[in-house]
Parts: structure tokens; C-alpha cells; sequence
């Protein structure tokens, strides 16, 4: 199984940064971060090919960042400008969920592994 470990959340003001990273445990494919809050739907962020080829959500486009060094198994998200709205839990994902192939790879439901999740907290 793959283990995956989120760290790099916190609290910050409006306008700052925060860097997440994941290390994923034996596994060097694609991945994807998402992210939920309270009453919401749980919500694809970024994502990273295994050719490294990057999709965003037109909400993070020109902020955020995604990244993966496949010698440490681990996966980066750059968040910069960050804004209220953008607080939530952020949780990263990896590895294709049996019958998920045509799914997006910002669809929570293309994925089979998932880390525990890092609290963002932006405040205004």
C-alpha cells in the first residue's frame, strides 16, 4: 500500500504563502492535491502528470504551484496570494482507482490513495 504523508499547513494572513509537501511512500506517479471545507465539496486543486504536465483550478490559476521530486517521493504545493477562501483541509492523492481511467484528474474519484490531510487557515 501507499503511505502518504501531509505536512507545510498553518495559518497565515491574507496575501501570504504556505508550501505543502506530500511524501508518497514507493510511488513516483501522478498525484493531485485537493482540498475541502466545512459544508463543502471536496475539491481538486492541482494536479501533476508523470511527465510532469500540470492542471489547475481555474480558482488557484497563477498562485498555487504544483511540483514532485521523484527521488524523494515527495510532492510540493506552492501556495502564494493566498486568500480567506482558500482555507480549508488540503489533502494530496495519488495512484489510478480501479475503472477510473477517463476520470479527471481533478476528480476526487480518479484516485486511490489519499494522506490524512493539512489544515490552511487564511484569515483576512
Amino acid at each position: 500500500a501507499v503511505r502518504m504523508v501531509e505536512s507545510g499547513g498553518g495559518s497565515v494572513q491574507a496575501g501570504g504563502s504556505l508550501r505543502l509537501s506530500c511524501t508518497a511512500s514507493g510511488y513516483t506517479g501522478p498525484m493531485a492535491w485537493f482540498r475541502q471545507s466545512p459544508g463543502k465539496e471536496r475539491e481538486g486543486v492541482a494536479a501533476i502528470d508523470s511527465d510532469a504536465s500540470t492542471s489547475y483550478a481555474e480558482s488557484v490559476t497563477g498562485r498555487f504551484t504544483i511540483s514532485k521530486d521523484n527521488a524523494k517521493n515527495t510532492l510540493y504545493l506552492q501556495m502564494n496570494s493566498l486568500k480567506p477562501e482558500d482555507t480549508a483541509s488540503y489533502y494530496c492523492a495519488a495512484g489510478l482507482r480501479r475503472g477510473a481511467l477517463y476520470a479527471s484528474v481533478l476528480r476526487d474519484l480518479r484516485y486511490a490513495h489519499w494522506g490524512q490531510g493539512t489544515q490552511v487557515t487564511v484569515s483576512s
